[in-house]
């Protein structure tokens, strides 16, 4: 059994909406402590140029959430390298037990989990994760210098990946179920333009193919939704960009959710189901997902955390 430690407010992970609570926590004198988790920065620490944070014109996303998290330190936020392995809101304060055997025990929690990428679930994807199937072309992309890849999606994450991995690929195919992309049209534009990518349309993936010994990515079989028709497209690499789930297992039978597994807040707030725990970013929001809105509800947050804990004293 490891040690107990209570604190005010707990904040469980650490991207936008973790380290903007914990600065506006710490600022309110909670001396909060904040739990980064497994992807301490969370999805921007898989991001390359940043062009839509206020104040930076281009920032690399492992950049910024280091900013984040050194602006946080300097308040006087206590930030842990571990990982909450279970949370009982049934009473206060409330209890989690972390990986490293610490347990630690809140007056309030703050859940900004985030989200994390979703895969097709095809089998043979499963098989070549890590040997050429992919979900963070930043993470990756560098493997594949002079190869070609493929990417599947049509969202800004897609195109994103798109346009990233051209620094290394001889070749982008962009695969796509619909004949048109949901992407951001500047981004769609810049996809269209660039000499390296090319876009196949009406196409889904049915089946990673690769090699045995060693394991690895040749290609992937293809079908045209519209006529049927299969073919294989090579590749050394297969990206899967398809949008994130919302990380909200920790809370999953004890919060009130909705679309398909976001933690519900009442509108205008970040309050849940449960008094005194409040959550913010990307495990609430289906909408928006951007780092901006993110830290917006982790300013809500810790102002919320903190006018509860006032009406508690």
């Amino acid at each position: 059994m490891g040690d107990t430690r209570h604190v005010k407010v707990l904040i469980i992970g650490s991207g936008p909406a973790g380290y903007t609570a914990a600065v506006y926590a710490a600022r309110a004198m909670l001396s909060p402590l904040l739990v980064q988790g497994m992807q301490p920065g969370g999805q921007l620490t898989i991001t390359t140029d940043v062009e839509n944070w206020p104040g930076e014109t281009a920032i690399m996303g492992p950049e910024l959430m280091q900013k984040m998290e050194a602006h946080a330190k300097a308040m006087g936020a206590e930030i842990i390298s571990d990982l909450i392995t279970s949370l009982d809101l049934q009473k206060r304060p409330f209890t989690a037990q972390s990986d490293s055997g610490t347990i630690y025990t809140a007056d309030a929690v703050i859940l900004a989990t985030g989200a994390q990428a979703r895969w097709l679930g095809l089998p043979s994807e499963e098989k070549f994760k890590g040997f050429g199937a992919s979900a963070c072309a930043t993470c990756d992309g560098f493997f594949y210098r002079g190869k070609e890849v493929v990417v599947t999606g049509g969202g800004n994450s897609a195109v994103e990946e798109a346009l990233y991995l051209t620094n290394f690929a001889t070749k982008v195919t962009l695969i796509h179920r619909r004949d048109s992309l949901r992407a951001e049209k500047i981004l769609q534009n810049r996809l269209f333009k660039h000499p390296k990518i090319e876009v196949l349309w009406n196409h889904t993936v049915e089946e990673v193919l690769g090699d045995e010994n060693p394991l690895g990515v040749t290609g992937v079989r293809v079908r045209d939704v519209k006529s049927g028709g299969e073919k294989v497209v090579p590749c050394a690499g297969f990206f899967v960009a398809i949008g994130h789930s919302p990380a909200s297992e920790l809370v999953k039978d004890q919060l009130e959710m909705h679309h398909g597994g976001y933690v519900k807040v009442e509108p205008g707030s970040t309050h849940t189901s449960i008094a005194g725990v409040f959550a913010a970013g990307d495990l609430t929001d289906p909408v928006y997902r951007q780092a901006v809105t993110s830290a917006g509800m982790g300013c809500m947050a810790a102002l919320d955390a903190e006018r509860f804990l006032a009406e508690q004293d």
